[in-house]
């Protein structure tokens, strides 16, 4: 089954490595939370040369994720794992204040004065 889902990056979890049956494996973890009324919290995995597509991306990031989503029985137990398979990086969202260079945020800019400049517009 293939699923997009749409959400803000909310980490990015440390790459893993293994030695299996079939050779070497590498995956990484990260979570998005949706930007719905009643907002989900979804861990992803990318496998392989897939994480790549994680490199250049930040917490804070909109993101279209692509995810394949199956479930597998091991000793009568269920898994279930969300496999990304493709990652975009939402275009032309405002970055949240204070992430764009010279950006305050809320906060004012200090006033800039004048080298020598000692007079005060202030009348008193």
């Amino acid at each position: 089954m293939s699923v997009e889902l749409k959400g803000r990056l909310i980490q990015k979890l440390q790459k893993e490595s293994g030695e299996g049956r079939n050779g070497r494996w590498e995956k990484q973890q990260f979570v998005i939370e949706t930007q719905e009324q009643y907002p989900k919290k979804i861990c992803i995995v990318c496998w392989g040369d897939k994480i790549s597509m994680l490199d250049n991306l930040s917490e804070g990031d909109q993101l279209n994720v692509s995810v394949n989503i199956e479930s597998r029985e091991f000793n009568s137990r269920w898994y279930t794992d969300v496999r990304a398979w493709r990652i975009e990086r939402v275009a032309g969202e405002d970055p949240p204040p204070g992430e764009l260079p010279g950006d305050f945020g809320n906060e004012l800019p200090p006033p800039e004065m004048e080298a020598g400049d000692t007079t005060d517009d202030l009348p008193f």
